[in-house]
């Protein structure tokens, strides 16, 4: 979606790094990954300590993708490249990085309770697995509609998933407070159009979601054809603590900017102030990608004289897209 060039200089929302590390696939001169959770800019440091100390395969058992019993071990092996407060913060909660620390965050352990309480109570395992094999689009179809879609299936995952027990459980209340829907029918109805497409035999999040591991599928940044080439890049990833719009006092103008859904969780009014300071601080031609979940936003909209939602694309993207759950995913250009 922002088809940055090389050289370019990127603003990243920070969240667990992911989206972060891909971008240093396009050789950026930078990319500044911000967040206001210090706890996550701790694990994007860790992140990024692999990178810099690790080998591809030291990298997924430490992180927890493969089992290993010798994670402590590891941790020594970066430790150095890790800040004062992000070696001392792991250092006190090393028992989360012995487990794996891509499955211990709080949202992880809600879809693992929902994987390992809640869906052996709909489906056995063996069902789980059929409805992720590879299948045509019609036979795909018909599996869900046939042999997956239960009352059960319906009751308790409306349930799991409604305001109430996600707030509760899943995600901070305050992330809600501007939804002003059916959280548990709005989430159904985006896994329901997924499930029934070819496309849920490869997204890693789906097979997590459902089964509590990842299996063969990884997220783009570590897969292996892109490990190597954001390795020789790591450097230029920057990490900061605030908000987008400090970075851009201390960095300047950007090329792209990756939001994430910053967006959702804004009163209109702090939205209209935000957009504004981000849309000024994006060079001409460059763009900006973000994703509206439950609450609409789209800073094109406010301001429309200097960007240009890029429709045919956003659409094309929102439908690949493996956060299926997403209402749309929008890139805006820069006039």
């Amino acid at each position: 979606g922002l088809m940055p060039k090389s050289g370019s200089r990127i603003l990243s929302i920070g969240s667990a790094g992911d989206n972060s590390f891909s971008l240093l696939l396009n050789n950026p001169q930078l990319v500044v990954a911000v967040d206001i959770n210090p706890i996550q800019l701790y694990l994007i440091e860790l992140k990024k300590a692999c990178f810099l100390k690790l080998d591809r395969e030291e990298t997924l058992a430490f992180l927890g993708f493969n089992e290993s019993l010798d994670r402590l071990a590891l941790l020594s092996k970066i430790e150095t490249e890790l800040s004062d407060e992000a070696a001392t913060y792991w250092r006190a909660n090393s028992e989360l990085l012995k487990l794996g620390i891509i499955s211990q965050g709080k949202f992880e352990k809600y879809f693992i309770s929902f994987s390992k309480k809640i869906l052996p109570l709909i489906h056995s395992k063996k069902k789980t697995l059929e409805l992720l094999r590879p299948k045509d689009k019609l036979k795909q179809e018909l599996y869900y509609q046939n042999s997956w879609n239960t009352w059960r299936w319906r009751l308790l995952f409306k349930i799991f998933f409604s305001k109430y027990v996600m707030g509760r459980f899943g995600r901070d209340p305050e992330f809600l407070r501007e939804v002003n829907l059916t959280v548990s029918d709005y989430i159904f109805n985006k896994a329901e159009k997924h499930l029934k497409s070819t496309q849920a035999k490869n997204n890693f999040m789906l097979r997590f979601n459902l089964t509590g591991n990842f299996g063969d599928l990884l997220p783009h940044y570590l897969e292996a054809s892109n490990y190597a080439v954001i390795k020789a890049n790591i450097h230029n990833l920057i990490i900061r603590k605030g908000y987008a719009e400090d970075v851009i006092k201390e960095f300047g103008t950007f090329d792209s900017m990756n939001l994430s859904n910053i967006f959702e969780y804004m009163p209109k009014e702090v939205f209209s102030q935000t957009a504004r300071k981000l849309q000024l601080a994006l060079n001409k031609g460059g763009r900006m990608a973000y994703w509206n979940l439950m609450v609409p936003r789209s800073v094109s909209e406010v301001f429309p004289e200097a960007l240009v939602y890029k429709k045919e694309l956003s659409e094309k993207l929102t439908n690949d897209d493996r956060g299926f759950f997403y209402n749309q995913f929008i890139v805006d250009e820069k006039l």
